[in-house]
Formats: structure tokens, sequence, C-alpha cells
């Protein structure tokens, strides 16, 4: 039994490696040195913005304020008096000046121990989710130590890299249709992500030694089911206007290449190299090596050799699609 190769538009799904990364994620670190006092959630939880978080030594620190307070207090009260002296021409304008830059010089000192005080308390910046902690209850930690890290992951970037064939495409069906380039994201156990994303950023340069461009795709993530760091593939639907068919049945392999064999009009058969394009279920796209002329060996490719002479009968593109529906039953 022999075929003709057909052309026809397919859609396929082009997949590509792909890492993902929370929209937002930063490192979450100690303001000020002391020892840690109290811890305000747990790792892997979900923080508001404003949420207090971690707590550095807050004794020492008020005490601080405290002291810095009660001095620009006692100055106050003795600049108002001052002040009234001065009126009543008591004292002079240098002494009143002195004084009022004292006044300046504590109250500056008691905004910047309210600062310190402010940033013993870490809060978080954003609203997300904790990762593991970096310190326990009762740490020494310095300024700048790394207490934990939290990620935005409302919403997801996804970056995958494309060849350059792919991105000519790609680009080419964005421009005529000027819609969205929507994908899918296949997760590591298989099943699809539940939310279509949008491939909404390209990188402006290819990378000369890979011949490929990161893509960034952007996932809506409102049930958080993926985090920071997963892995999987980005799945892309592409049309495929009248490309040549066959059906993979008809193919063999040897050292990696595909081939087929063609038959000539008086029966004789000839191994063809072939190139495969795409893969789609039960077809193949071909790239090059035969045309929709050439009349192609569909079954008992093992029972035959190049050069053999064979007797054969067309069948019809229908009847081989209708036995692939059945055998998918």
């Amino acid at each position: 039994m022999a075929i003709y190769p057909w052309k026809q538009d397919v859609t396929i799904d082009k997949n590509y490696v792909a890492q993902v990364k929370a929209i937002q994620r930063i490192e979450v670190r100690a303001f000020e040195k002391g020892y840690l006092t109290h811890i305000y959630m747990d790792e892997g939880k979900i923080v508001k913005k404003g949420q207090k978080l971690f707590q550095v030594m807050p004794m020492l620190v008020n005490a601080q304020y405290d002291k810095a307070k009660a001095e620009y207090e006692s100055t106050l009260i003795e600049y108002e008096n001052t002040e009234k002296l001065f009126k009543e021409n008591v004292v002079s304008q240098t002494e009143l000046s002195l004084i009022k830059a004292r006044l300046k010089k504590n109250k500056a000192a008691m905004e910047l121990a309210q600062v310190h005080l402010n940033l013993a308390t870490v809060t978080a910046p954003f609203t997300g989710i904790t990762d593991r902690f970096q310190v326990r209850l009762g740490s020494l930690v310095e300024e700048g130590t790394l207490l934990t890290t939290i990620s935005d992951i409302s919403k997801l970037w996804v970056y995958f890299n494309v060849s350059e064939k792919d991105y000519l495409n790609f680009s080419t069906a964005r421009r005529s249709g000027d819609k969205p380039l929507k994908v899918k994201f296949l997760m590591a156990n298989g099943e699809f992500f539940p939310h279509s994303g949008i491939a909404d950023t390209i990188e402006g340069e290819f990378d000369s030694e890979t011949g490929t461009i990161p893509f960034r795709a952007t996932f809506p993530n409102p049930e958080r089911l993926l985090r920071h760091g997963e892995t999987g593939n980005v799945v892309i639907k592409e049309d495929l206007k009248d490309t040549l068919l066959i059906p993979q049945k008809a193919t063999f392999e040897v050292l990696d290449k595909h081939y087929v064999y063609t038959i000539s009009s008086k029966g004789k058969i000839k191994a063809t190299e072939i190139k495969i394009a795409n893969e789609i279920p039960h077809l193949f796209v071909v790239e090059s090596g035969i045309s929709e002329s050439d009349i192609i060996l569909l079954e008992g490719l093992g029972k035959v050799h190049d050069g053999d002479t064979v007797k054969f009968t067309i069948e019809t593109r229908e009847n081989v699609m209708k036995s692939f529906e059945l055998s998918a039953h």
C-alpha cells in the first residue's frame, strides 16, 4: 500500500524549556545591629505590605530614642524661657540664637533616633510569600544581615529562548494579525497550568553562541500554584500554511536520519532521505526530500529493501486519516 504526500494547513505545538520568576523578589535584610527578639510570621507564608516581619532588640533603641526626646523637650523649654527673656531685653540676641541652634540639633538627634527605632522593626515592602529564614530567634545580627526573601507571585514572568527561525515566524504572525502571542505552560508533572500567558517582552539581541533570543511571558497566578524558580515548558501554537505531510508510519530511521521508500512508476523502490520540520500526532511535517508528486510506501517497510520491485495500490488520504482515528480508540 502506498500514498502521495499532501499539503494542508496545520497547527503545531512548539515547546521551549522555561524557568519561572516572580515579578518581584527581594532580600530582606536587617537595618540595625542587635539581637533578633521577635519573628512575627512563619516560613512560606503570605505576608501583606507593611506587616511586621522581624524585631531587632527594641529595648536599646527605645532607650536611645527616649534619651534624645528628653533632651529635645528640655531644650525646647529652655528656648521658650529664653525667648521670653529676650523680649523683655534680659538676654541678648546671640544667647537666643545659640539656644535655638541647640534646639535644632537636639530635634535632629531625636528624629534620627526615631528613624533607628522604626528600622529596628523590619516590615514587608509588598505583599508576597516569605522564603526560608536565614536567622533564628535570639540570633545576633549585623547591619545588612540577610533575614529571608519575599516573592510577589501574584503574577509570574516565565523566560524561554526562541530560535531565530521561530522568532521570525512569531513576529510575522503578530504583525499580520496584530494579536498578542498567547502561550501555555506545561508544568513538571506533565499537566498544563490552568491560566494562559502572554509573551509580552523580547530582549534586544540574539545570543551569537546559541542562535536564540530570550522571550518573557507573563502569567496570572491567583492560586499561587507556581513558585519562583520552578521549571517547565512554554507551549506556543503555530499555524503552518500549505505544509507537506506524510504519515509517521511511512518513515524509518537510520543513524538518526529519516527515510521513506519512494516508488517509481514501474514499482521499484528507493530509500530517500527526508528532513522533518515538525511532528504532530500520526504525521510528520516534511521540510525537504520529497514532493506531492512522489509515491511513498505506506506499509510493509520492514519486508522490503532498497532496489526491490513491489506491486502497490494507492490509498487515499481520507482513509489513512480515518485509520488514525480508529487506532486512537
